[in-house]
């Protein structure tokens, strides 16, 4: 079936997240009571694609799932959110897992496992799942196949955000095809030597020429640097419960706000307040916000200290 052209294509991953909950984390030899227990869909790429198409944008998917009931889990998921899906099925293969252990405070620890056989290749792709969109996300875990869809998005002036948490082998490759780098907190720093991340992410944007070069900061909001100025965004104060999915969330308030070609300061306002309220439920998924909700606390919530 021929694609249609949509908002935003995604590729990346995908994971079927188990979500532990316990008053403290265990240390080594103890034990620690479980409060509950709950299976949901996740992945970075995944939750970021079901996040824009609930805001009303039209999405693509684009990945690998097993042949396990936790593929269904995700085949549901998508298809209750109308997200076009491309994805291939691995035969005898287990769907990525994460066991995801959420404290007391929030704060999630994750035990990841993906068979090797999910990993997405350059030749799984076709061109126009990619240039028939108006914005690609892709997560660089399987860099050469990212790298290769950022290829073909920058020759069709499509823009490419990129959501890396690590130092992938041959990431500089597809680093120099990101127009909006959005990293983790030690990502800049990892990748340029530069201890101050002022500094690194400096370094980043000029290195690769990329529109914006930005860091997630958990309760210090977002910091990036356009090749002219620092932007900061504070988090807003909310009461947390899981924080699992909050930088997915994040880059997907990101993508919203850009398709809508909101000024920088707007958008990166907008993407804190969605990631804050995804975090008072539990999951990667655990609040997706409506629009409404998310301006409203872009105009009334509290926000920590800038620093």
């Amino acid at each position: 079936m021929k694609s249609e052209t949509v908002d935003l294509v995604g590729v990346g991953l995908n994971a079927t997240d188990t979500l532990i909950s316990v008053s403290n984390f265990p240390g080594p030899g103890s034990k620690a009571d479980v409060r509950s227990l709950q299976v949901m869909p996740g992945g970075q790429v995944a939750t970021a694609v079901i996040a824009c198409a609930r805001w009303g944008l039209q999405t693509r998917y684009v990945g690998k799932l097993g042949d396990d009931a936790a593929a269904e889990i995700h085949r549901e998921a998508f298809a209750i959110a109308a997200v076009e899906t491309q994805i291939t099925t691995v035969s005898n293969c287990h769907s990525a897992q994460s066991h995801i252990i959420v404290d007391g405070q929030g704060e999630r620890s994750v035990l990841w496992h993906r068979d090797p056989r999910l990993a997405i290749a350059p030749e799984d792709l076709k061109r126009e799942w990619i240039t028939m969109a108006r914005g690609l996300l892709v997560d660089g875990c399987d860099t050469a196949a990212a790298t290769q869809a950022a290829r073909w998005a920058r020759e069709s002036r499509i823009p490419v955000i990129a959501d890396l948490d690590d130092v992938y082998p041959n990431v500089e490759l597809l680093l120099e095809n990101v127009d909006y780098l959005i990293v983790s907190r030690d990502f800049p720093s990892r990748i340029s030597g530069k201890a101050d991340l002022r500094e690194a992410l400096r370094w980043l944007q000029q290195r690769f020429g990329s529109r914006l070069a930005a860091a997630t900061l958990g309760t210090e909001g977002v910091l990036g640097w356009d090749g002219t100025q620092f932007l900061h965004a504070p988090a807003y104060r909310v009461p947390v419960m899981d924080t699992t999915g909050a930088g997915d969330i994040f880059h997907a308030g990101f993508i919203f706000g850009l398709l809508q070609k909101w000024p920088s300061q707007r958008i990166l306002d907008f993407a804190c307040a969605a990631a804050a309220l995804n975090c008072t439920e539990a999951g990667a998924r655990g609040k997706i916000a409506s629009v409404d909700e998310i301006e409203e606390l872009v105009t009334n919530g509290k926000r920590y200290s800038s620093f």
